[in-house]
This record gives C-alpha cells, sequence and structure tokens, in this order.
C-alpha cells in the first residue's frame, strides 16, 4: 500500500527565505529566524529558540510580491505552532504554524 499524506494546506505555499522577528505574548521570547516557506494562512521556519508546540507567536516579517499583489509588505502576524521538526545541521528547530490574524504594517513597502 502506497505511503500517501494527507494535504491540509488552504492556500498555495511559495518557498521564501525572509528573516524575521518572533515573540512569545507577555514577552517571554525574543527571537529571530529564517522562513523556509509560507502561504496565506500559514508559515513554516527554523529558529534557535526554545518554542513548543501549541505556542502562540508573534511575528514581524515582509511578505513576498507572490502574497501581496505586486509589492513586498512589512506584516505583523500572529501565528499559533501545530508542529515541530527535529533540529537540522545548524541546530535550528524547524517551526510550522497556522497564521491566525495578518496586519500590513503602515508606511512599511519592501
Amino acid at each position: 500500500m502506497a505511503d500517501s499524506k494527507v494535504e491540509r494546506r488552504s492556500g498555495k505555499r511559495i518557498r521564501a527565505d525572509i528573516p524575521l522577528s518572533i515573540k512569545l505574548p507577555q514577552g517571554e521570547l525574543e527571537a529571530t529566524g529564517r522562513s523556509r516557506d509560507l502561504s496565506e494562512s500559514g508559515i513554516f521556519f527554523y529558529t534557535d529558540a526554545q518554542i513548543g508546540e501549541g505556542s502562540e507567536l508573534e511575528m514581524v516579517l515582509i511578505l513576498p510580491p507572490e502574497l501581496t499583489q505586486g509589492e513586498k509588505r512589512w506584516v505583523c502576524c500572529q501565528a499559533s505552532v501545530v508542529r515541530l521538526e527535529e533540529r537540522n545541521d545548524s541546530g535550528e528547530l524547524g517551526v510550522a504554524a497556522v497564521i491566525k490574524n495578518l496586519q500590513v504594517l503602515p508606511g512599511q513597502v519592501g
């Protein structure tokens, strides 16, 4: 029997290596990371931070033109961690998160 994965993504995923800043609520953590890929509803990124599954995050990053009708845009989004992957060769943790809320930051064009 073939091993098949169920596709749960609701939007087209775009490969993008974008720096991002990460905060947990109440200032418990401030860290940085780099995206691997993202869509309108989710993001996968790598970070050195200790983040747990189910954590609520706030992230600031630049969305690529493919997701913003032509212009890079700085955004702030709230997300929830849904999956963690083992650390890669450089020791970074892989984090998959669903984006719950996203605001374009005023006056910020990439």
